[in-house]
């Protein structure tokens, strides 16, 4: 049975922003501060690295039973028992990740068009990860999708949406209107020397958008 996800907001980690000593104490300071989805997602390691650092985080998301989610790598999802995988556009097709994770994983999808998260959503997507909504340095070749095509999305899609890209507290007040269910932030929190207050304050952010 899937569980149930509060997507407010969403953590997705990179270490080379950390201003913690390890990974565990960067996750477990975002969840003291309120952050309620964290997602594994590190470039640049070799398969037995992610599934050891996947394996701890996760010691860390289940303490707080906050669920895990793990960026592309559906073996790695389901060698740790994950919550679930979110894979890209230029990852494997979303219909073959759920057949490998089977029905009660949650399956997230980034889309940065209307075809894009329509075709997601056919394809057995539990949430779209839509962005990048501003220019970020984490991912230099991420297209800006306008706000226009953020809410033609929202009207398309039944799925939750989480708005990535750029996202700070400077920011996220520009997304009021656009009926998304949560935000993901890379380097607020991980760059943060603060991370816990931090994620307070955007956690509070985002609550105020949703009830509006």
């Amino acid at each position: 049975m899937k569980p149930e996800i509060d997507y407010s907001l969403y953590l997705v980690t990179d270490r080379r922003l950390m201003s913690t000593s390890t990974l565990e104490e960067a996750v477990g300071q975002a969840i003291a501060g309120g952050v309620t989805l964290v997602q594994l997602r590190e470039k640049d390691t070799s398969s037995l690295e992610f599934y050891e650092m996947a394996a701890k985080v996760k010691q860390v998301t289940d303490r707080h039973n906050i669920p895990l989610i793990i960026d592309d790598r559906a073996d790695i999802a389901v060698a740790v028992d994950a919550a679930g995988v979110h894979v890209g556009q230029s990852d494997i097709p979303a219909r073959r990740v759920r057949s490998v994770i089977g029905k009660d994983k949650i399956l997230g999808v980034s889309a940065s068009t209307f075809d894009e998260a329509v075709q997601a959503q056919r394809d057995g997507a539990d949430y779209l990860g839509v962005g990048a909504m501003f220019a970020t340095k984490t991912k230099t070749d991420a297209t800006v999708v306008s706000m226009e095509e953020l809410k033609k999305i929202r009207e398309a899609v039944s799925l939750p949406i989480v708005a990535i890209g750029g996202i700070n507290g400077k920011m996220l007040p520009l997304l009021e209107g656009t009926g998304i269910d949560g935000v993901a932030v890379v380097s607020a929190l991980m760059a943060s020397n603060n991370i816990t207050a931090e994620a307070e304050k955007l956690k509070k952010a985002m609550l105020r958008i949703k009830r509006k």
